[in-house]
């Protein structure tokens, strides 16, 4: 992988052994980001007390770092070298050097990032709808970042479980059961009855149940027969499962999510698991009665009073919980799917109930040191009032309502700006969405996942700025360049040269998108990815503005810069498409 910090750690290793022995061979060169160069050896300081153990008298970092200068090989790699301050090593790479990476980011399969040499299985648990319930601004979050993460993750060589873990069992059903027969089962499967309204057929439900006791006295019963597998039951729940999930579908389509059918595994998949795993915690001695309900009680967790806090496993009346079905999947995680890593894309309220779930499972055994379970926190949307996203009467705001004025409003931004080609309404209708779509991916998925972040479309949708049409309107436009110069850019391979600071920019950035991509997966982080892409497309501005491509003083400069151009594009187009966010050919 061409990667600056990498090479410039290994050079530096080098030279520590050489200066200080063998022993210094392993340790760390804290290759850091610099604002006198490229990058930063800072080592040296760290140093002092090591090598003032060992020769006996007080050390000078500044002298440390002369120390290894003295031993550094530039060789091909490095231009210039200055010790500055206490004992920084300001580190300059070499023009051809950066240019004969860049050469390897355009020509070689996938960027030249390799596949990782130790692949896990790696589970995503991510969007996790409820049936018979429409998708909400809640559902935003989770299913585009765990979609990401999947996508990066894959990339990377890990092999990926995508898991949606959709609200499907419980005793909501027993009403929702009864709705269905009340209004006639024929009208689930058909797209245009109030069952598709899934809002309006909940609601209904509920209200039911709440002013009709005969209704809710029916609905109960048939929680039971749901519970004890009655046959007919489970067929009329089957049925609300199915409509709800050619709902689901059709927002995953719209969002460009890769979750299928095939990924589902609901709340009634570890339904048979649960008692097995309530007796494999009361064997081990981890689940105690307390108060008439069985609980365990992870060591470190307390009340206000300093009482130890319980993990209910089964309810006082004999029922179970959503900590039974978490427990239940994490066993089940572990011991069928035998995967290594787990990483749950869930609200960030849920921290507390995650970390005793994760504590109990330590206990139990199913968690160790080659198994690892990590809750990635996500944060809340707020409205441009900083507060929870609403509506104007104070619900909740649907997700295929937020996404109708998101696209909306990138039409009015796409057709206020002036295009150099006419495109029809069917065109134009399918660019817009891609847009308004990407512009809400992007807004989303550029901030820290545990951050709270405004949903604000005014500022999403701009072509300026660190948003999603911006990046969008880059890709496209090194795509009009090779359209203008009748130039395919899979065939844009001439020697990459720099002979301009905005070339040289633009090349050391293109180098930084293996490891970017790497810390995205290892910290469950794709903001970084997000952020990186945003610094990739200003300095492919900066570069274009700078220098001409298409109009380049010679056939070899020409060459070059369009070889740029396509290693760009290649970056641009594999990063956006890690994120999701897709990139129409013309805008």
């Amino acid at each position: 992988m061409p990667d600056p910090q990498l090479a410039l750690t290994a050079r530096v290793q080098e030279a520590l052994t050489a200066a200080f022995g063998p022993s210094y061979a392993g340790t760390d060169p804290v290759i850091r980001p610099s604002q006198f160069a490229d990058l930063q050896a800072n080592v040296a300081m760290s140093l002092v007390k090591p090598l003032t153990a060992e020769r006996g008298e007080k050390q000078n970092p500044r002298g440390i770092a002369q120390e290894i200068v003295a031993k550094l090989d530039r060789g091909d790699l490095i231009d210039k070298i200055e010790v500055s301050g206490p004992g920084f090593i300001n580190l300059t790479l070499r023009d051809d050097w950066i240019a004969a990476q860049a050469q390897r980011v355009l020509t070689e399969p996938r960027l030249a990032v390799p596949e990782t040499e130790t692949p896990q299985r790696v589970v995503v648990e991510y969007s996790s709808p409820n049936v018979a319930k429409e998708m909400h601004v809640g559902h935003l979050r989770t299913t585009i970042v765990g979609d990401a993460l999947a996508r990066i993750l894959g990339f990377l060589g890990h092999e990926v479980i995508k898991d949606n873990h959709v609200g499907d069992w419980g005793t909501p059903f027993g009403m929702l059961i009864e709705h269905l027969l009340d209004i006639g089962e024929e009208k689930a499967a058909d797209d245009d009855s109030s069952v598709s309204d899934l809002t309006a057929f909940y609601q209904a439900a509920r209200e039911k149940f709440d002013s009709d006791e005969k209704f809710a006295d029916r609905a109960r019963r048939r929680v039971v027969e749901l519970q004890a597998g009655d046959p007919e039951t489970l067929r009329l729940w089957q049925v609300l499962v199915d409509v709800s999930k050619r709902y689901f579908n059709t927002v995953y389509r719209r969002l460009g999510v890769t979750l299928t059918d095939d990924d589902i595994k609901g709340e009634s998949f570890y339904n048979d698991l649960l008692a097995p795993t309530v007796q494999e915690l009361e064997d081990k001695g981890i689940a105690v009665l307390s108060d008439g309900a069985l609980c365990a009680f992870p060591p470190g967790f307390t009340g206000r009073e300093g009482e130890p806090l319980p993990v209910i496993i089964r309810k006082s009346d004999g029922g179970y919980n959503y900590s039974t079905s978490d427990l239940a999947t994490v066993r089940y995680r572990v011991d069928t799917e035998h995967v290594d890593r787990m990483i749950y894309v869930v609200g960030a309220p849920q921290a507390l109930h995650f970390q005793m779930v994760f504590a109990v499972a330590r206990m139990a055994g199913w968690l160790n040191d080659g198994v690892r379970a990590e809750h990635a926190q996500i944060g809340n949307v707020l409205g441009t009032d900083g507060k929870m996203l609403r509506t104007r009467a104070g619900g909740t705001v649907k997700l295929s309502e937020l996404l109708d004025e998101a696209v909306e409003r990138a039409g009015e931004r796409f057709d206020a700006v002036e295009h150099q080609a006419e495109f029809d309404a069917a065109t134009r209708d399918e660019i817009v969405e891609k847009v308004g779509i990407g512009a809400v991916k992007y807004a989303d998925l550029s901030v820290a996942l545990d951050s709270e972040y405004i949903f604000d479309i005014d500022r999403m949708t701009l072509f300026n700025g660190k948003t999603g049409p911006y990046l969008q309107y880059a890709t496209v436009r090194i795509r009009s360049i090779f359209r203008k110069g009748g130039v395919d850019p899979e065939t844009a391979t001439d020697p990459i040269k720099i002979g301009h600071e905005a070339e040289r920019a633009l090349a050391l950035k293109l180098l930084d998108f293996g490891a970017v991509v790497q810390q995205s997966g290892e910290l469950s982080e794709p903001h970084r990815l997000a952020g990186y892409l945003f610094e990739l497309a200003q300095a492919f501005t900066s570069f274009f503005e700078n220098c001409p491509v298409l109009n380049a003083p010679d056939e070899e400069t020409r060459g070059s810069r369009l070889a740029l151009s396509a290693a760009t594009l290649r970056t641009m187009t594999t990063g956006l498409d890690l994120l999701g966010i897709p990139v129409p050919e013309r805008m």
